[in-house]
């Protein structure tokens, strides 16, 4: 089985089914024939199988068929975020230097300068040209999909670089397949579903639109560029659209500029996925209030394609009623995953200790494309290193405590920020909230709360610390000094960026 070859069973299959719903529907048959013509088009270049096509474009519904097209001329997808830098993307093009890059108009002149260099064609699918050219080629399967194997290469999904240069993380067909197949079991996926997707293609196609092309449901697109909640309530409304996933930060705004009046909207969500950051209970038991019991929490990485460990809607519901504490979970290990926390010595920890979170699984990546070294240094034995800190309860459930990078050493005593990032957002006028260590000369690191507020609060910092001080907290866990920021900086697929807090409070002395 391969990428290419499950689209061309669902239009085998379910020819008139829709693929993508919106503003450009599109059935899976005229995927099929569109996607082929793209393979024909790209093989027309004679590049070698496995040579890299790079896409750099915001969500748009063409992101499908470029993803199938590729697939099918057995070469490799780079998806890139818009929102990279020229930096970051150099350094992405000389480690994957790619045969083609595929853009739009409103980000050519971010790829011209690198492409013209290295004689790298580009194409610009918002130009006549694009479209003349890909009519112009057969409809018919192209060659090299009889000789794609479940083992060759797929695609190449970048981390965000917040520790340094980003890696290039390798998928071959098999692990993503399934990995979509967990996605439909975990998530409820079935040919049915309509799955809008607001979150990067390049950073969720394992999550979003795999899984869909596996099964035959269909998926349409928001503005990735800008989340909107009214105008993405709308879009579900619109398109009684089943699935969706958000990063917590969406879900805040949601909560916050969704007028109640229109919580309606969402009431065709079956599934609706969260990840890449905490939430506090609280929020969550606001959010289960207003649009039903339809969230399920995933935790994982790029590396292991996304899913780890789930939450479930039965899990929030069972936290909710009787237990909150659970919902400060990431929850237990998801099908077809093995999930481990371990200490030094690579022993399970006990009941009540902390350890590293490491995985093993079908999905987990090849390795980091041409690093070698950085991936024997996470990838140890099919063992997938997280270098997360966790703790885990009788019943399974696992509990992130911190990034080991992120831990502040304090008088010799680690502090996880989460700790008091998690009391932080127990105050229902905290939006945003990141704890980093910044210089001592006594205590070697001393704390500090970075905080975005929601709009019209008027809450002080001296309310805030008192909050801590009556808190579970120990006095060496209270920040020394709390600042109120109008918005907190984010990577490039929305997650706090701590690098360029600590950054504010370090200058460039630390870097992790």
């Amino acid at each position: 089985m391969h990428v290419g070859l499950a689209v061309h069973r669902n239009a085998k299959h379910n020819p008139k089914a829709k693929v993508i719903f919106g503003q450009r529907p599109q059935t899976y048959e005229e995927l099929e024939d569109r996607s082929n013509q793209i393979a024909n088009l790209l093989n027309s270049y004679n590049w070698g199988k496995g040579e890299r096509v790079a896409v750099l474009l915001p969500n748009r519904p063409e992101i499908v068929e470029l993803i199938t097209g590729i697939s099918k001329a057995s070469l490799i997808y780079v998806g890139l975020n818009f929102r990279l830098g020229q930096a970051e993307l150099t350094q992405i093009f000389e480690n994957c230097e790619p045969c083609a890059i595929v853009t739009d108009s409103e980000h050519l002149p971010q790829v011209q300068q690198i492409a013209t260099k290295s004689s790298i064609p580009v194409f610009d699918i918002s130009t006549s040209d694009w479209d003349t050219n890909i009519e112009q080629g057969s409809k018919e399967l192209p060659d090299s999909f009889y000789s794609i194997k479940p083992d060759d290469d797929f695609c190449i999904v970048y981390t965000s670089g917040t520790t340094g240069r980003p890696k290039g993380v390798l998928f071959d067909h098999k692990r993503v397949l399934q990995h979509a197949t967990i996605t439909c079991l975990e998530y409820d996926i079935t040919p049915q579903s309509r799955y809008l997707i607001q979150i990067p293609h390049n950073s969720s196609v394992n999550i979003t639109m795999l899984p869909c092309l596996t099964i035959g449901a269909a998926m349409g697109f928001a503005d990735s560029r800008n989340f909107n909640p009214i105008e993405f309530a709308q879009q579900i409304k619109d398109n009684s659209v089943t699935h969706t996933f958000l990063v917590p930060t969406q879900l805040m705004r949601l909560l916050e500029k969704l007028p109640k009046s229109e919580d309606k909207s969402l009431s065709t969500l079956v599934t609706l996925g969260y990840g890449s950051s905490p939430i506090s209970p609280n929020r969550l038991k606001e959010l289960v209030s207003r649009f039903g019991p339809i969230f399920n929490q995933l935790y994982g990485m790029a590396e292991i394609a996304s899913i780890g460990t789930i939450l479930s809607k039965d899990d929030h519901l069972k936290g909710l009623s009787t237990n909150l504490k659970l919902l400060e979970s990431c929850g237990r290990p998801s099908f077809g995953v093995h999930v481990r926390v371990i200490d030094e010595n690579n022993k399970s920890i006990e009941e009540g200790s902390r350890g590293e979170v490491v995985f093993s699984g079908p999905h987990v990546m090849k390795g980091y494309f041409r690093d070698p070294e950085r991936t024997q240094q996470v990838l140890i034995d099919g063992w997938m290193h997280s270098g997360d800190i966790a703790e885990v309860d009788s019943n399974g459930f696992i509990y992130i405590v911190d990034r080991k990078k992120n831990l502040i050493i304090r008088g010799g005593l680690n502090i996880a920020p989460t700790e008091i990032e998690n009391v932080l957002y127990r105050h229902d006028d905290v939006l945003e909230a990141s704890v980093v260590g910044v210089p001592d000369p006594e205590w070697g690191e001393g704390i500090v709360a970075v905080i975005a507020l929601k709009s019209g609060s008027e809450v002080s910092t001296n309310e805030l610390l008192q909050m801590c001080k009556e808190s579970e907290l120990t006095s060496i866990k209270i920040p020394e000094r709390m600042e109120i920021w109008d918005e907190l900086p984010k990577n490039a697929v929305g997650k706090i960026a701590k690098n360029e807090i600590r950054t504010h409070f370090w200058g460039e002395g630390r870097k992790v």
